[in-house]
């Protein structure tokens, strides 16, 4: 019953009907395939109030497993880009089943060491490359130099010892941006192209400026990194693994190319999500293809997030507030922005189940409502248009009464870790990790109204 949002006439601010119909449960589940309507209170008792957030392990697990098959020709390491779900709980799933991390900032790194990972099982790559990250290197943390400026900080740093050798992360000069309707791709979500500000310009490398500095320093490139958001396209991953590749022609001394993330997930019905295994035997032949042509066996590396975690977690609230206008009727949620951030700041859309609350009959009525948040912000909104945060969408959900569940899927990556706590002082929302049956553990306390303000400090 996790519907798609109906677009509407701007200019009428009126809804247009859809030909589209849901489907009732006798005791209906979310779209993510492991809630049901009986699961909740339970849940709820778990972490001791709505909203939260619930993680399947044995989703988990298996998007872990689905990765590290990742077809390859001379070795492969899976990491996971932690910035998407850095929760404990979960560093440990993917640690278990040996996938590495790649982290976004020295604290992340230090995040993950906390949550027992070693140093030498990190790599690094930041827009912002602290001083903390010297004691990184010493302690074997890898890092992808991701400007011009990081890498003759990590020249002058390292000179002439052996902690030389470093990896540089390029922008090849083409990117991909998932919400942009725009025809150009200049998107703020492409993480690639001259619109992107994620590595070291391509031009850099053809010029020899890469290679001057690399000289200058007597650094030892052992790693090339790439990451353009490549989607679903076999072709594309192809293209970007030869790419990718030809840098590794510039550096005789590398060993490894890491071809980033950017592995689409279908969060709703209508989305295709990426086969692995169709991506990478494409990816694979690239790596065969250098190595005929250079003598050389160059190791890959991964680096999904969104894969591993978007469609292992949603965030369970309640319907605390219906509101009537002449053009709408408005579902308020317990939980937010503060919560679920992608769809006012991207316009993304997530599916959307209204579940009984606890004692409540399903019942087979629905209605056309907009979904809003908990905060006093006019872009705290749930259901946008397609890629339009400011654009109200309506879905056709099971007619809600107060009390009632909402469930909001496709929440795992992106959601906890994004969301813009404490906004209006509403604390940080729980976290369930939901065994087989349906049993919960708690991987994260809710907040407690003095940890907001803890590190404040009174004036004289």
């Amino acid at each position: 019953m996790a519907n798609l949002p109906k677009h509407f006439d701007k200019s009428a601010l009126h809804p247009t009907q859809s030909s589209s119909s849901s489907t009732l449960y006798a005791s209906p589940p979310s779209s993510s395939g492991f809630l049901s309507s009986n699961d909740l209170p339970d849940l709820e008792a778990v972490v001791g109030a709505t909203p939260f957030y619930a993680y399947s392990r044995e989703k988990l697990t298996s998007s872990a497993r689905q990765a590290l098959a990742f077809p390859n020709a001379y070795g492969l390491t899976v990491r996971y880009a932690m910035k998407a779900l850095p929760t404990r709980a979960v560093l440990q799933i993917f640690q278990r089943e040996g996938i590495k991390i790649d982290a976004s900032s020295v604290f992340e790194v230090e995040r993950a060491v906390k949550a027992g990972y070693k140093y030498e099982d990190i790599s690094l790559s930041t827009q912002e490359l602290g001083k903390e990250f010297v004691g990184l290197v010493e302690k074997g943390v890898k890092v992808n130099c991701c400007s011009l400026d990081q890498l003759r900080k990590f020249g002058a740093a390292f000179k002439g010892t052996s902690n030389n050798k470093c990896g540089i992360r390029i922008n090849p000069g083409v990117g991909s941006g998932g919400f942009s309707k725009s025809t150009t791709g200049f998107s703020k979500t492409n993480v690639g192209g001259p619109s992107s500000s994620f590595g070291i310009w391509v031009g850099s490398v053809d010029d020899g400026t890469v290679e001057g500095i690399v000289k200058d320093y007597g650094l030892e490139v052992e790693r090339i990194h790439t990451h353009i958001g490549s989607g679903s396209d076999p072709e594309i991953w192809k293209q970007v693994a030869t790419k990718s590749l030809s840098f590794a022609e510039t550096f005789p001394t590398v060993t490894s190319v890491n071809l980033g993330g950017g592995y689409k997930v279908g969060r709703n019905p209508d989305e295709v999500s990426t086969d692995l295994q169709e991506i990478g035997e494409p990816v694979q032949q690239a790596f065969i293809d250098f190595k005929e042509k250079n003598g050389r066996e160059i190791k890959l590396e991964i680096e999904p997030g969104t894969f591993l975690v978007a469609n292992a977690g949603c965030v369970v609230s309640k319907v605390q507030d219906i509101v009537k206008t002449s053009d709408y009727t408005f579902l308020k949620l317990d939980c937010g922005m503060t919560d679920l951030l992608r769809p006012s700041l991207y316009g993304a859309i997530h599916p959307v189940t209204v579940l009984p609350g606890k004692g409540g009959d399903v019942g087979s009525e629905t209605e056309e409502a907009v979904i809003v948040g908990h905060c006093c912000e006019s872009g705290d909104l749930m259901t946008p248009l397609p890629g339009e945060p400011e654009s109200l969408g309506t879905r056709e959900v099971r007619k809600a009464a107060i009390g009632d569940y909402c469930v909001i899927d496709g929440s795992g990556a992106y959601c906890s870790g994004m969301s813009t706590k404490n906004y209006n002082s509403f604390p940080e929302a729980g976290e369930v990790l939901v065994e087989e049956g349906g049993k919960g553990q708690l991987i994260r306390k809710r907040q407690e109204l003095e940890q907001i303000f803890q590190n404040e400090l009174t004036i004289d």
